[in-house]
C-alpha cells in the first residue's frame, strides 16, 4: 500500500536515563504516524507509538526508562528471548544421543534460555533500509545449548507496521526457539489493565500444562473452554472462569496450537488484539506455529513505567510468537533441532490500525 512506501527515519543515541548506559544504544524508528524504539541491550523493542481512532499518539508497550529497573525486574519487556524462549523440562536436551546438561531458572526447568539469555546481552547494531540489524554470537556451551550460534534480529518499520526477521547458523546441531516479548496496552502504557481488551486467535488447540507451566504433550482443542478465543471475546472474561488451568497461573500463560501455516511459507495471521475504547488494534502475524498469551499475572508493581505508574497485574498482555514450549521433548511437536548447514528464519509482523 502506499502508506507502507513511505521512507523511515532512523538514528540512534546512547541510552542513559540514569547516567550509566553508554554501553546501550537507543535506534528510534519513525514512519508516518508510528514511532518505535529498539534497544542494544537484549535486541529489545523498548517502545511503540501509535495513533488512536481519534489520531491522538500513545506509546502501547509496558516500558521504563529506569535503567536498574531495565537491568533488573523490566529485563524481558520487549526483549529477544533465546537461544529457547519459554520452557524447557528437567533442564537438559538430547541431541543425537548425546546429553546436553541446562542452566537451571528455577522449578525444574529452563526458561527463556537460562539465567543468562539473549536478553542480558548487548547486541550489535546496524543500520539497514527502514530499520535497524542487530547481531550477537553465542559460543559453544552457552547456557548449556551446544554449538556456536550467529543469531540476527532485523526490526524494520512501516507506516502501519513493525516486522520482526529472526536469522540463526550453528557450528553443531542445536535447539533454536527465538521470540519477542513485548507486553501490550493498546489504550497505552500505565493506563490500566487490559482485561477490557478483546483477543482473537486463529488457533483451535492450546497446549495444558503442568504446575511448572511444562505441556503435559497433546493438544487439547479450546471449544468449550476459556480458551477459546476463535471468535473476539474480553481477556477478563475467560480469566474470570473458574478453570483449572486458568486458575494454576491466576490468568493466561499457555500456548495456543496456530492453525496450519500456508505452503509459501510466509506470516499469516495468529492474532487480533483490540482495544475498544481507543480503537487501536494489533494484529500479529507470524511464520511461526504456535503463539503464547502471557496477561502479566504476576506483576506486583515492581516496575513503574514512564508515565509514573506501577505495573499490576494485567497491566498488558504478551504474544509471543514461537514453537510450542518444550519441543525437544515432545516428539509430535515441531521441531526446533538446527543443524550445521541450514538456517533458522522465522518472521512476525505487528500491525497496528483504528476500528
Amino acid at each position: 500500500m502506499a502508506a507502507s512506501a513511505q521512507a523511515t527515519e532512523v538514528r540512534h543515541e546512547p541510552f542513559e536515563p540514569s547516567g550509566a548506559g553508554a554501553a546501550i544504544e537507543r535506534w528510534t524508528l519513525r514512519n508516518g504516524p508510528l514511532e518505535a524504539s529498539v534497544l542494544t541491550l537484549g535486541a529489545t523493542l523498548h517502545t511503540l507509538t501509535a495513533p488512536d481512532r481519534s489520531g491522538t499518539p500513545a506509546q502501547i508497550l509496558l516500558s521504563t526508562e529506569d535503567l536498574p529497573q531495565v537491568l533488573g525486574a523490566a529485563r524481558h519487556y520487549g526483549s529477544t528471548v533465546g537461544r529457547y524462549a519459554n520452557r524447557i523440562a528437567d533442564c537438559r536436551i538430547t541431541l543425537d544421543g548425546e546429553d546436553h546438561p541446562l542452566a537451571p531458572t528455577g522449578n525444574g526447568v529452563t526458561l527463556h534460555g537460562g539465567p543468562d539469555g539473549f536478553a542480558h546481552r548487548i547486541w550489535e547494531a546496524e543500520e539497514i533500509p527502514g530499520g535497524v540489524r542487530l547481531k550477537l554470537y553465542s559460543p559453544d556451551g552457552d547456557q548449556g545449548f551446544p554449538g556456536g550460534l550467529d543469531v540476527t534480529v532485523s526490526y524494520t518499520l512501516s507506516a502501519d507496521a513493525v516486522t520482526i526477521d529472526y536469522h540463526a547458523v550453528t557450528s553443531k546441531p542445536t535447539v533454536v526457539n527465538l521470540t519477542n516479548h513485548a507486553y501490550f496496552n493498546l489504550a497505552g502504557e500505565g493506563s490500566g489493565d487490559v482485561l477490557g481488551h478483546l483477543l482473537t486467535l486463529d488457533a483451535d488447540h492450546y497446549t495444558p500444562v503442568d504446575a511448572r507451566q511444562i505441556p503435559l504433550g497433546p493438544f487439547e482443542a479450546v471449544a468449550g473452554t476459556p480458551f477459546d478465543f476463535t471468535t473476539a471475546r474480553p481477556l477478563g472474561k475467560g480469566i474470570a472462569e473458574n478453570h483449572p488451568q486458568v486458575a494454576a497461573a491466576h490468568g493466561y500463560d499457555h500456548n495456543w496450537v496456530l492453525r496450519e501455516r500456508p505452503a509459501d511459507g510466509g506470516p499469516s495471521r495468529a492474532a487480533l488484539l483490540e482495544d475498544p475504547e481507543s480503537g487501536r488494534t494489533l494484529e500479529v502475524l507470524t511464520t511461526e506455529p504456535g503463539i503464547q498469551v502471557y496477561t502479566a499475572n504476576g506483576f506486583q508493581g515492581a516496575v513503574t513505567g514512564a508515565r509514573g505508574v506501577p505495573y499490576g497485574p494485567y497491566a498488558g498482555v504478551a504474544l509471543e510468537t514461537q514453537h510450542h514450549p518444550d519441543s525437544p521433548h515432545q516428539p509430535s511437536y515441531p521441531s526446533t533441532v538446527l543443524r550445521p548447514g541450514e538456517e533458522f528464519r522465522s518472521t512476525t509482523v505487528l500491525r497496528l490500525g483504528t476500528a
